[in-house]
């Protein structure tokens, strides 16, 4: 059993990571930290989870509260996780960050993209990126994790199978994902309110929303080679859910068959992803730790489609943390997630 504590433990993947650790069968939590609701129980913020966990929230103080776990999750807005995961390092102790802060390997893109100094650019060759399928071995030994973004997981785990081949013209990838509107966070702006989504739907972010560099480097490593991609993001009038569809420009002839017996060889063993040879519906993955993944070829246009649909706040955040909490503590990928 892990003692763990949570920082920022009440807005939306803060919530959705408290759903997951207060049933898991190797963490204690011993720790939540909100500002909001400060001196409330979890049951008085959350009413689901009455009887479940008699803790209640705390104001967030990284020096005081270093010792009272020996892991920590940080479900804390970009800037704010830059200056409590170096004290908690410092104590010794190993952080999973659900931001942005430590997700990007070079500083100045990070202050390009979020228009902020980073605080803490000494930890960001430290940090391992977060995305199980890809980097397992790195995450086991990791004191420091950089759990990916939402519309980065659907998007990377879309095209990690493809982008390293001589099958596609990188240059060509489009990337259009639609998001609930959940993965904005708790924000009292018109703009996220279900009541203006309702009946409605669009773009936007293009061509410079935040998690483009993230996208972009993280395809980079895996193509060895520098890859620049158009993405397009939406909002659907829907609480959660992702659903990316990607093409590009295929530069040799490839068959349907053939792209998914590639994604099915490339996934095989990976429990959380499935490949399927049509095109998966958000719903099938909606609170699961799941990713479910497309694949066609449209031969008479020469292009590749791919189609990819996760959970935001659970494959797309929580879930995904927890799955690499699970592996940096040697326990099975899947335990206490579904």
């Amino acid at each position: 059993m892990v003692d763990v504590g949570v920082f920022g433990a009440s807005g939306y993947t803060g919530q959705a990571l408290l759903d997951i650790l207060l049933f898991h069968p190797g963490v204690k939590v011993t720790l939540v930290t909100s500002s909001t609701y400060k001196g409330k129980r979890i049951e008085e913020v959350f009413p689901k989870l009455a009887g479940v966990s008699s803790l209640t929230f705390e104001e967030p103080a990284p020096l005081s509260q270093a010792d009272r776990a020996e892991l920590f999750f940080l479900c804390l807005p970009h800037k704010e996780a830059m200056a409590v995961a170096p004290t908690l390092l410092e104590k010794g102790k190993k952080v999973i960050d659900l931001s942005a802060d430590f997700r990007l390997k070079d500083a100045e893109v990070y202050e390009k993209w979020y228009g902020a100094t980073h605080s803490a650019p000494e930890y960001l060759d430290m940090a391992v990126y977060g995305l199980p399928e890809l980097y397992s071995e790195q995450i086991a030994h990791a004191d420091l994790i950089a759990a990916p973004g939402c519309y980065p997981t659907s998007t990377i785990l879309g095209l990690a199978p493809v982008i390293g081949l001589d099958w596609i013209n990188r240059k060509s990838v489009v990337i259009n994902s639609v998001s609930g509107v959940s993965g904005a966070g708790k924000k009292l702006e018109p703009q996220y309110m279900l009541a203006e989504l309702e009946g409605n739907f669009h773009a936007y972010g293009a061509p410079k929303h935040r998690h483009t560099p993230e996208i972009e480097q993280e395809l980079s490593r895996l193509a060895g080679e520098s890859v620049t991609v158009t993405f397009i993001p939406h909002l659907l009038p829907v609480t959660r859910g992702i659903y990316t569809t990607i093409t590009a420009d295929l530069a040799r002839p490839v068959t349907a068959e053939e792209a998914v017996g590639l994604y099915t060889t490339f996934y095989s063993g990976k429990p959380f992803v499935r490949v399927i040879p049509s095109f998966p519906q958000m719903k099938w993955v909606v609170e699961r730790n799941a990713c479910v993944i497309g694949v066609t070829v449209d031969e008479r246009a020469g292009r590749i489609i791919i189609t990819s649909t996760i959970d935001n706040l659970v494959k797309g955040a929580s879930g995904q943390a927890v799955q690499c909490f699970n592996l940096r503590l040697g326990l099975s990928q899947t335990t206490g997630l579904k």
